[in-house]
């Protein structure tokens, strides 16, 4: 890595916004290309894998497919799951292989056209300018914590998912909101630290850790469930949330069923506060099912494959359900709960693109495989850019190259005007 102190003022062919693993994946390639370029960074590089992640994470796609421009994972456990500090590690050390142009603690306030065509890009530093710009700060920016968490008591310790660390910071008993991968994760670290927990239990899918002798994620790689281009998946898979289950421990399932057999307090949907106590609608047993449906239809996909293929792998007994939830929506009174965990996830913040024609109505990206009507504008790192492993390491560095080819063209293309 090369430091950058910005210099206000200065032309750069190619401004890349976001020092995580798709902001260097794409400097990489715009260095090999000769792309006169920077990256700026709000914080320091990689951090988020640092600072927005509890002491206990891990990943939950097996190291193998931690791959980026030139720096394929090379550790001692190919199909194990790198804890936090070492993605981090990981990750921070990839920005040393080669010459990546850093400014660090510098954030972007916002990116406009220039009469000239150019972009002039405001930061924390001053003024810059550049032929294109690489949006490379993914998709999730603000918490989102529903309205009525204001109606807890203040005796009530609340935080965000990205904010937690360990049972340390939370008092008592401690109600998980949010049964995505962070929420299911973090319900896990606190009940095996012996705490009590309730969970409201979404419509969040899960996936077997390992099946027939593989992790599912190996078999759906294999099967190139990973490089299916967006186009040819239905809007609601798109749009769904990711499958859970845990690298925790060598990997596992998770197995919310088992978690309310152990003591943990399973609930529905959490859907507000009345008469001094939290309720939850009646959704529980529908959501467990569909989660137990999605794993058994992928094991399904698997059993196919492994036919189709002629495939000698060991047979495995179907799942049988090991507690059922009874009927009706529940209620626990705010006296019971001593912390909530909100892990209902996060909503984008694009307001640094200004006026840029980059976003739809519902301020979403609007691009095909990162290249936007606005010419010389770029996203990259973003779910589902090209197909369902882009949001994924599995996929960073396909997308990358793609985009920095982009950015190539149209610098070289100023370059002869």
């Amino acid at each position: 890595m090369i430091p950058v102190e910005i210099e206000a003022g200065r032309h750069y062919s190619a401004v890349v916004v976001g020092g995580g693993q798709a902001g260097l994946a794409v400097s990489r390639h715009l260095v090999e290309r000769g792309v006169d370029h920077v990256v700026l960074e709000r914080s320091s590089i990689a951090h988020e894998w640092r600072d927005g992640r509890w002491d206990n994470f891990t990943l939950v796609t097996p190291n193998w497919q931690c791959r980026l421009p030139g720096y394929p994972y090379a550790g001692p456990d190919p199909d194990g799951f790198m804890r936090r500090d070492e993605v981090y590690a990981w990750v921070r050390g990839y920005a040393d292989t080669f010459d990546a142009p850093v400014a660090e603690q510098v954030g972007v306030e916002r990116v406009a056209r220039r009469d000239d065509g150019a972009f002039l890009v405001t930061t924390t530093a001053g003024t810059v300018s550049a032929d294109a710009v690489v949006s490379a700060t993914g998709g999730y920016h603000e918490p989102l914590v529903p309205a009525w968490a204001a109606d807890l008591p203040p005796s009530v310790r609340q935080l965000h998912s990205h904010e937690y660390r360990n049972g340390g910071q939370l008092p008592g008993t401690v109600l998980v909101v949010g049964t995505g991968q962070s929420g299911t994760q973090i319900a896990e670290d606190l009940h095996l630290e012996g705490r009590r927990v309730h969970l409201a239990v979404g419509r969040a899918p899960r996936v077997a850790r390992f099946y027939r002798g593989r992790d599912c994620m190996t078999w759906l790689a294999d099967m190139g469930v990973y490089d299916i281009p967006v186009g040819a998946q239905a809007a609601a898979k798109r749009a769904a949330t990711n499958h859970y289950v845990t690298g925790r421990d060598g990997g596992r399932d998770i197995d919310l069923r088992a978690f309310a057999a152990q003591g943990m307090a399973l609930h529905g949907r959490a859907v507000g506060i009345t008469g001094g106590r939290l309720h939850f609608d009646d959704a529980l047993a529908a959501n467990l099912d569909h989660a137990d449906d999605v794993a058994a239809s992928i094991k399904r996909d698997i059993d196919a494959f492994i036919a189709r293929e002629g495939i000698d792998a060991p047979a495995e007994p179907p799942y049988r359900p090991v507690w059922a939830p009874p009927p009706g929506p529940t209620s626990v009174g705010l006296d019971e709960i001593d912390a909530v965990v909100w892990a209902i996830g996060f909503r984008p913040d694009w307001s640094w693109l200004g006026d840029l024609a980059v976003l739809d109505a519902q301020r979403h990206p609007v691009h095909d495989r990162g290249v936007t009507a606005e010419p010389g504008f770029f996203f990259v790192g973003l779910p589902w850019l090209h197909t369902w492993g882009s949001g994924r390491f599995h996929a960073i560095a396909r997308d990358a190259a793609h985009v920095a080819a982009q950015v190539d063209a149209t610098a070289s293309a100023l370059a002869v005007r």
